[in-house]
């Protein structure tokens, strides 16, 4: 079987703005070096406005009638913005769900183990994803499996400074039992 190899795809870098040459539309609102509106004005003419300042012209909305492009320092401009995306990416919140199962027949330790483990995910902020399956004869009595997580639940609420939210209801999938909580910080 023969293999064919492709150039890996280039990652979208976002929103790319178009500078000097690369403008296509034939009026644009201009704004200057230091904020100040120009107004409309033929794309030529402001060519010629960037280029007497030393620097480039940018549209910034390409969407407005007509579009809207600033006279500025491009390099400096796309700096700017990558610094931009850096600085909210690093400040995003990632939320993991983490999970923890049970069993009907589950031991007294390892129940206090399990509920000592979702506190931990909790407290830092996890969601919580609560997981029974039944196995075998355990599926003819689901009463018993409800009342295990329900029981699991009510001891997690008693923990000091928990507001647990239930994001996804206590639902039946498959041979098991699925709840998603996360605790709602004030």
């Amino acid at each position: 079987m023969k293999r064919t190899w492709r150039r890996p795809q280039k990652k979208d870098e976002g929103k790319q703005f178009k500078a000097n040459q690369q403008i296509r539309a034939f009026e644009l609102t201009v704004i200057d070096e230091n904020g100040e509106n120009l107004g409309v004005m033929d794309t030529r003419e402001a060519l010629r406005l960037a280029e007497t300042a030393g620097l480039d012209l940018v549209e910034v909305n390409p969407l407005a009638k007509p579009p809207i492009a600033k006279i500025l320092d491009y390099g400096q401009f796309k700096y700017e913005k990558e610094k931009q995306a850096h600085k909210k990416k690093v400040q995003q919140k990632k939320v993991e769900i983490k999970g923890i199962r049970l069993t009907v027949r589950i031991s007294q330790n390892d129940f206090n183990f399990k509920l000592e483990q979702a506190k931990g995910f909790l407290e830092k902020g996890h969601k919580l994803k609560i997981e029974l399956i039944l196995r075998g004869r355990e599926r003819q009595h689901p009463e018993k499996a409800v009342e295990n997580i329900n029981e699991f639940i009510a001891e997690l609420e008693k923990v000091e400074g928990f507001k647990l939210v239930r994001e996804q209801d206590l639902t039946r999938k498959g041979s098991g039992f699925i709840i998603i909580l996360f605790n709602k910080t004030i």
